[in-house]
């Protein structure tokens, strides 16, 4: 007998962010982000995003390896950010690997940035997807955030 295709949308729902402090952390990430976490669910403490995506936090007492986490925004939402992230001295850079520190990009006309959060997570928001347009003149150019550290 013939298997049938389903036809499934697939969809991303939460991921697990180890943190040594699960408040600490979604409580930064939820207050940069301009959210709220919610309720405790066991273990974890969850931040979601619009797109009901869930980060959930929990503590853990182990080496943990840094991981990296993009957040897409607005164009409006992203000045509120960065105003957040100047506000707080969070550090900030143009790219992941810190050669452009205290500057964002401006990858496929849009603009980017990325920071760490308190448990070493490489964190970034963007206003643009990446390849949404790889001929914009603005691909490799990075501009200075007044206030940033």
């Amino acid at each position: 007998m013939p298997v049938e295709a389903l036809t499934l949308s697939v969809e991303f729902n939460h991921t697990i962010v180890l943190t040594p402090d699960r408040e600490k952390s979604a409580r930064f990430v939820a207050e940069i982000l301009g959210l709220e976490p919610g309720p405790s669910a066991g273990m974890f403490l969850p931040v979601t995003t619009a797109n009901g995506v869930t980060l959930d936090f929990a503590t853990v007492d182990i080496d943990i390896p840094v991981q990296h986490y993009a957040f897409l925004v607005s164009e409006e939402e992203f000045d509120a950010i960065l105003a957040r992230l100047v506000a707080a001295r969070v550090p900030v850079q143009a790219d992941p690997h810190g050669r452009y520190p205290r500057r964002l990009n401006r990858n496929d006309g849009g603009r980017g940035v990325y920071f760490r959060d308190p448990a070493g997570h490489g964190l970034e928001v963007l206003t643009r997807p990446y390849g949404t347009d790889p001929d914009s003149p603005l691909n490799g150019v990075t501009e200075e955030i007044p206030g940033a550290v």
